[in-house]
């Protein structure tokens, strides 16, 4: 006779429980929150306050790593199930408030039927136990020449941990990544200590503020840690592979100083700390993982590239921090906000430090922003994604066409209200997210005028107005249907 432990019998007695209450419920299906670009990605009925996740990597970046995804949440409604999404990793077993709960798979969300309905306005805590698989296309983790990053921008999130992938629902995150010891564990936020046990290390990492889902970032490879004081005292800390950190150090040092650059444009730096991750890796694209700006190795060791065009790049990646990242878009359709602000210090910056004209490159702009808006929609109302191809959501319209947008807002509303404007933005919407009404609000407040009119024809019109102060300019250009970086 075999007699099973009181604590597994429960086990066994909440997941027949669960089971049972699942089998009365309407079948499980994939939910969201209504982004009309990604209509599946979020999931209603409840806010996240924290992520506890913890991967184990056994030195193979083609295989699966182990993980525990911890979430601590506040329910907004009644809920009989719990859907999270999560794809591409093996599930064997969840949790909610310690009683083990049944799930099942529904398109790429996990739905949980926790034993008991959770009530509205309490805590939960949801455990799962995962893989989190390294392999195939569509992003999450970024296989490096060394290791493993991560590239989670729009919807590939929840290709690494299950959770409510939305920037809408952000939350403050734990890090545990247990490695071989010879290899360097970053992620975002501080580092709070790392333990050995033979031959791995344990590395634990905590973010100060509220982050989503597509800016998570976790480094793991035989890398260098390169760290510096930036403005104020500010920690800046970069990640560069181990053999390039002298050949990569004179782009490095610049970061102080864009750093304090951008606080004369708007104001504080909104984060803990901040730094550039260069990888090993080929992927057509930077990106502004919070706290951790991720660059391709190319980017900095190709000829063709000149130093202003890389400097450049480094300021869009940084300037991002304060849009898109400290201040987040409430809907993907909100994007031009993220992408139009970091284009337009890209461009300032190329105009102060290389002389690359303001005015010259909103002219080149102009001239096929109808072009960009008939491939990829308006810059605040745009096309979804190609099926499979979610990063082509990412047109020019959303980079230079929306910068064009703040062009035309500055020669509305004058320098000095234009400039009261972007530090306001910051300053209210820190560490939250925001929509296209809210920036045509506080616009509006800050001109002392109703500004609707004006925008809206430049948010959502088919074509592009005409330009203040430049009644020449006309936009001719053929349609582009080429994706931007």
């Amino acid at each position: 006779m075999l007699l099973t432990s009181r604590r597994l019998r429960a086990a066994l007695l909440a997941v027949a429980s669960a089971t049972l209450v699942a089998a009365t419920l309407p079948p499980p299906a994939p939910l969201g929150i209504g982004d009309p670009l990604f209509p599946y990605l979020g999931n209603p009925g409840y806010d996240v306050l924290t992520y506890d996740l913890d991967f184990t990597y056994g030195g193979d970046n083609t295989k699966p790593l182990d993980a525990i995804t911890k979430i601590d949440a506040r329910a907004t409604e009644r809920l009989d199930r719990i859907n999270l999404d999560f794809t591409h990793g093996e599930v064997r077993s969840v949790e909610v408030n310690g009683a083990a709960a049944a799930f099942v798979t529904a398109d790429e969300d996990l739905v949980v039927t926790p034993p008991r309905p959770v009530a509205t306005g309490s805590r939960i805590r949801i455990t799962v136990h995962h893989t989190s698989d390294p392999s195939g296309p569509g992003g999450g983790w970024l296989r490096t020449a060394d290791g493993l990053a991560m590239a989670n921008q729009a919807d590939a999130g929840h290709r690494v941990f299950p959770g409510n992938d939305h920037p809408a629902d952000k939350a403050y995150y734990t890090f545990r990544i247990t490695a071989p010891a010879r290899l360097t564990v970053v992620a975002n936020g501080l580092p709070e200590g790392k333990t050995r046990h033979g031959a791995n290390t344990t590395w634990v990492y905590r973010t100060h503020h509220p982050m989503a889902t597509e800016l998570a970032q976790v480094s793991i490879g035989d890398s260098a840690v390169v760290h510096r004081e930036g403005p104020n005292g500010l920690p800046v800390r970069d990640v560069v592979p181990a053999a390039d950190r002298e050949l990569l150090e004179p782009w490095l040092r610049k970061t102080p100083d864009q750093l304090r650059w951008m606080e004369r444009q708007v104001g504080p730096y909104p984060f803990e700390t901040y730094g550039v991750l260069i990888a090993g890796a080929d992927t057509g694209f930077e990106l502004e993982t919070q706290t951790l700006s991720l660059f391709e190795r190319a980017l900095f060791t190709r000829p063709e590239y000149p130093e202003w065009y890389v400097d450049a790049v480094m300021v869009h990646e940084l300037s991002h921090q304060w849009f898109g990242d400290s201040v987040s878009p409430h809907r993907w359709s909100d994007l031009w906000l993220n992408e139009g602000h970091a284009t337009w210090y890209e461009a300032r910056y190329a105009a102060e430090h290389a002389g690359k004209p303001l005015v010259d490159r909103m002219r080149s702009a102009y001239s096929r922003s109808d072009g960009w808006r008939a491939a990829g929609g308006p810059p605040a109302a745009p096309e979804p994604p190609t099926a499979g191809q979610q990063i082509s959501l990412f047109r020019p319209v959303v980079y230079d066409g929306s910068a064009l947008i703040l062009y035309a807002l500055r020669q509305e509303i004058g320098e000095t209200a234009f400039q009261r404007l972007e530090r306001d933005w910051v300053r209210d919407h820190r560490d939250s997210t925001a929509t296209t009404a809210d920036f045509v609000s506080l616009a509006s407040a800050v001109a002392g005028r109703a500004l609707g009119d004006f925008l809206g024809p430049w948010l959502y019109g088919k074509k592009t107005p005409p330009m203040p102060g430049h009644p020449d300019w006309r936009s001719t250009a053929p349609a582009e249907r080429t994706a931007a970086r």
